[in-house]
């Protein structure tokens, strides 16, 4: 009897998701819904250099661009939110970022001791997203960001649309994007679910774990050295990039979870 209930044991324990594993580390946490938290802040990013234009306004004609909450319709929730842009800039980009932990945060996690980003090790990216013309993006970024100064790790994520529907990952050191030869091909009216896994090695290297576009998971391993900074947090980054014509587009993202430890 004993036997058949270690191997009952064993079978479900297979079966059961990564997120009961990383509940038995003492910093695991996980931050639901973000798509309707406050703390998110807006930036244009210009071609060629793709420098935030410090001058740039939300309501200009060269880029232009709204983030709008507790949006009913599209959603899975109840409240998505509205991500707009628009402009006459060619191959201009909208960041969107959000502070989980460090200054500004959202969360109230400030972390001014320092006792808690260095032992963070795991994230996870969890979110859901829909277009009405997915075709005008040039592309679609999602990024986790680490920083322990004097070391700073962006897993940066892109899914090129009109760039070539395939993801690219970034190097922090060369600072470009790295095709990986997965496909992306986001699926039109309709809502998209998106699950992406990274972590920082013992080495203190960024490593590109895996991509799940619609349930079907890329297993990337990708290891890259880090990039330097004098910051100290963890931010997430949503990004949308304008096409040539700069076509206006909405992206609504839904139920969008952060997971750390």
């Amino acid at each position: 009897m004993k036997s058949h209930l270690l191997a009952l044991f064993l079978l479900v324990a297979t079966l059961l998701p990564a997120a009961f594993a990383q509940t038995t580390s003492p910093y695991y946490h996980k931050v639901y819904s973000l798509q309707k938290q406050k703390g998110w802040s807006g930036y244009a990013l210009l071609a060629p250099s793709w420098g935030i234009c410090t001058n740039c306004s939300p309501t200009g004609s060269s880029v232009n661009w709204s983030r709008t909450a507790f949006i009913s319709s599209p959603s899975v929730s109840g409240a998505s939110a509205n991500h707009h842009i628009g402009g006459t800039h060619s191959f201009a980009d909208i960041l969107w970022n959000n502070h989980i932990i460090g200054n500004f945060s959202s969360q109230g996690i400030y972390d001014t001791s320092h006792t808690l980003v260095p032992h963070l090790h795991n994230f996870v990216y969890d979110v859901y997203f829909y277009a009405k013309n997915i075709s005008a993006s040039q592309a679609l970024e999602f990024d986790i960001n680490q920083f322990i100064a004097p070391k700073g790790f962006i897993w940066g994520h892109e899914c090129r649309i009109a760039g070539g529907h395939e993801w690219d990952t970034y190097d922090n050191v060369h600072k470009k994007w790295i095709p990986t030869g997965v496909p992306c091909n986001p699926v039109n009216n309709a809502w998209n679910h998106l699950v992406i896994e990274v972590a920082r090695t013992s080495g203190d290297n960024l490593l590109f774990k895996s991509i799940t576009l619609n349930g079907h998971k890329s297993t990337l391993n990708i290891n890259r050295p880090p990039g330097t900074t004098s910051w100290h947090a963890v931010t997430i980054n949503y990004q949308q990039d304008g096409n040539r014509y700069m076509t206006d587009y909405s992206i609504w993202l839904d139920k969008l979870n952060f997971s750390y430890w």
